[in-house]
């Protein structure tokens, strides 16, 4: 007999599995048991109390230990037995290998159970699927049938829809084709109703149909009933024809039985100035002939100058000269058409000429307003004034009246525009230039282009005698005749008439170049001298070259203006407020406030009003005279440069012994000249070598600057002579100073070259440069 509560304190410490395992234990000791109970009776066995097979435990059994048991045993189905004889063991312990037995197959039976389950749902889902796939098949076995069917059906559609267009094209080509022939019905019906008149609105409309008709017909010979069909419709057109002509011939008999019933007009005129009612209806008739010459006239005007406009869209002189000419035409015939109605002549045609010619301003002006080029500008005044005005205008003055009035306004816009467009080339081109380094490189741009013509004046020596076209040279051809080195000749050589590189005109300064184009397109006076001069003095090599470039470009601004025959001289107005000064000057003395509140004529604030008046004055500048200005202040102050640069030195010296004499005459102290320390005989001598030796140095490069700016002979000689006379009459005071003052002894140690020396010095100076010319 197992104690309960050992059992209990054994299962509350372990799980089911590990109890089962632990009665197997108890059972294999029972097996050892059994070996000694063999040799006891059975009987003897349940003679043993079960206090003899208690176990004492001291461990607390859980209140639920005979729970756990009891459902061990109720597992087992003995929880009502007891097992207190071996067989009731072995009955026991079968019941428990059975149990183990099924326990432990009962996870894999329930297992194989599961995967059972699992395996029959598989295989109902396989049919599923087999079934779906049948269904599948059978519906993409029904979807070709349809998409083949649909295909068809489609592509059945297409055609129907491309025939019905091809017939529906078809259709319409027919019935196009067939409406030039169907017109014949609607065009006979027009042309045999009694209301028919060429005048109506739909004659025209219908002659223009009747031509294409006739014109469609005709080339499509191939058609159906074409002979036919043309015939017809020549007859119409026959009709037609017939009634034009009709009409045309009755208009013109008309027209020609009213004019030679001029006799009517006649008589209105001849009686016009003996009764106002006359001239009144005189007036009324001229008036409604000029309305209705305006009404056909407008338009095709009109039509005319935007067709000349669009032709010669892009040339403004084209278009001035052909509306012009156009206009030319209009007024003259205009007015013979007027003459053949009427013999005495009306303003108002002149009237309805000018509004007519002012269509043709209308549409120029806008045109002419927006050039912005002097030369179109030019031309069309050109064209306006000379071509317009003076030949046609001129000629036909009293046909052209009209016509002349609208050039005129014409040919002022056009000034005003020119002279616009000038004074902002000048602020822009001429006064606001800035002048590049290489516009006043010089000397060495004439230094260059005169070793270019040596140049190529050598190769042509090489070359046969007759020149090529192309050649370029700056002398006259005039003027190339060979003379021999040495001979008299070659003294005059240098006489002929050559041409400078400075009269060229690409060596121009730009300004004065720019001055004249503007000049001969305007006639105006010039104003770029003080531009030129400040610029010129200022960025040339040296001074010499500055002043002979101003020189230079001053003569070819007088040459150049000179053919202009036109006044240059120009009115300036001004307001002189010197007066007013002076007055405002007074009224603000102290002692003059006493006197603001004067009733009597010395009122201050009377007195300024009146004495404080500006006046408005009037100058007048002549360009001409302010050019020949100009040249000779340059020229002046070349030669006076030119002057103090040989004898500088000499000036001074002359001008101490004037002061010294100036202050002898005037009371003071008698002098010496030779005692003085700065006129030491060998002071002198060095002063008058210095001279003379600057003048045989610089001389020669002074007339070769000359030659290559001005490479004009006579103005050479012209510039240079006073030069050449001041330094003559400088020596020549010498001369008289030291015969004067000096001893024989002193003058042969002052050692002064004599006159004759001077002037041959100077004249060898010019033979060298060929600016010699015989008295």
């Amino acid at each position: 007999h197992i104690d309960k509560t050992s059992i209990a304190f054994v299962s509350s410490k372990v799980d089911a599995c590990d109890f089962l395992k632990l009665m197997l234990w108890i059972v294999l000791l029972s097996l050892k048991f059994l070996g000694f109970c063999k040799q006891l009776p059975i009987e003897d066995l349940c003679s043993l109390t079960s206090q003899s097979l208690t176990v004492t435990l001291t461990a607390a059994v859980p209140e639920s230990t005979e729970d756990v048991l009891l459902k061990g045993f109720a597992v087992l189905g003995m929880e009502d037995e007891r097992i207190e004889t071996a067989q009731q063991f072995f009955s026991w312990f079968a019941q428990v290998q059975t149990q183990m037995d099924q326990d432990e197959g009962a996870k894999y039976r329930q297992m194989r159970d599961y995967l059972s389950g699992f395996q029959e749902q598989c295989d109902a889902i396989l049919n599923d699927v087999n079934s779906a796939l049948q269904h599948l098949e059978s519906l993409k076995k029904q979807y070709l049938f349809v998409s083949t069917k649909t295909g068809t059906l489609h592509e059945a559609c297409e055609q129907l829809l491309k025939e019905q267009s091809e017939l529906v094209d078809l259709a319409e080509n027919i019935q196009q084709k067939l409406s030039y022939f169907n017109e014949l019905e609607n065009i006979n019906t027009k042309l045999n109703s009694p209301t028919l008149s060429v005048n109506s609105e739909g004659f025209i409309p219908m002659l223009a149909k009747l031509d294409d008709c006739i014109a469609y017909i005709s080339s499509h010979p191939n058609f159906k009933d074409y002979p036919v069909y043309l015939v017809k419709f020549k007859q119409c057109l026959s009709k037609a024809m017939h009634l034009i002509k009709t009409y045309t011939v009755n208009t013109l008999q008309n027209l020609t039985s009213q004019l030679m019933k001029r006799t009517l007009i006649e008589q209105v005129e001849q009686r016009s100035e003996k009764m106002p009612e006359y001239q009144q209806v005189l007036n009324e008739i001229h008036q409604c002939y000029l309305d209705q010459r305006e009404l056909l006239l407008g338009p095709s005007i009109a039509s005319t100058v935007t067709e000349l406009t669009s032709q010669n869209n892009r040339d403004h002189c084209a278009l001035v000269r052909s509306g012009c000419a156009f206009m030319v035409h209009v007024c003259q015939d205009e007015h013979q058409l007027y003459n053949e109605f009427f013999t005495k002549p009306t303003p108002k045609l002149d009237e309805l000429l000018e509004k007519l010619c002012l269509s043709l301003y209308d549409v120029l002006r806008p045109m002419i307003i927006h050039v912005i080029h002097l030369e179109t500008l030019s031309e069309l005044c050109g064209i306006l004034k000379n071509e317009m005005l003076e030949d046609h205008v001129q000629n036909n003055a009293e046909q052209l009246g009209a016509f002349a009035a609208g050039v005129k306004q014409m040919l002022e816009d056009v000034q005003e525009r020119l002279v616009y467009r000038t004074h902002i080339y000048i602020q822009t081109d001429i006064t606001g230039y800035k002048p590049a380094p290489g516009d006043l490189a010089y000397p060495d741009k004439l230094e260059m282009m005169e070793q270019i013509a040596q140049s190529l004046k050598e190769e042509q020596k090489k070359l046969p005698s007759e020149a090529s076209f192309s050649d370029v040279r700056l002398e006259d051809p005039e003027s190339c005749s060979l003379v021999k080195s040495g001979s008299a000749e070659s003294l005059n050589a240098r006489h002929q008439t050559t041409i400078s590189p400075a009269d060229l005109h690409g060596m121009w300064y730009p300004t004065v170049r720019r001055t004249l184009v503007c000049l001969s397109k305007l006639y105006r006076c010039i104003d770029s001298l003080r531009q030129l001069q400040s610029s010129c003095l200022t960025e040339t090599k040296t001074q010499v070259d500055g002043q002979l470039f101003l020189i230079k470009h001053l003569l070819i601004l007088r040459e150049q203006i000179a053919p202009f025959h036109t006044d240059f001289t120009i009115k300036e107005i001004s307001l002189d407020l010197k007066k007013t000064r002076d007055a405002a000057f007074k009224i603000l003395n102290p002692k003059t406030v006493s006197r603001f509140f004067r009733l009597n004529s010395n009122n201050a604030l009377i007195q300024f009003l009146l004495e404080g008046t500006p006046e408005i004055r009037e100058h007048y500048i002549d360009s001409k005279k302010d050019v020949d200005r100009h040249l000779k202040s340059a020229c002046e102050q070349f030669i006076q440069q030119q002057t103090k640069q040989f004898i500088e030195q000499l000036e001074e010296f002359m001008t101490k012994v004037a002061a010294l004499k100036t202050m002898a005459t005037q009371g003071g102290p008698k002098y010496s000249l030779s005692q003085q320390p700065w006129a030491q005989p060998a002071k002198i001598n060095d002063l008058v070598s210095s001279t003379y030796k600057t003048i045989k140095t610089k001389l020669p490069s002074t007339l070769r600057s000359m030659s290559l700016y001005l490479s004009n002979k006579d103005t050479e000689l012209i510039l240079f002579k006073p030069v050449r006379n001041n330094i003559q009459q400088m020596f020549q005071k010498l001369h008289a100073l030291l015969k004067e003052e000096f001893s024989n002894e002193d003058l042969q140690i002052i050692a002064c070259p004599s006159m004759e020396q001077v002037f041959k010095n100077l004249a060898l100076t010019l033979v060298v440069q060929g600016m010699w010319m015989e008295s």
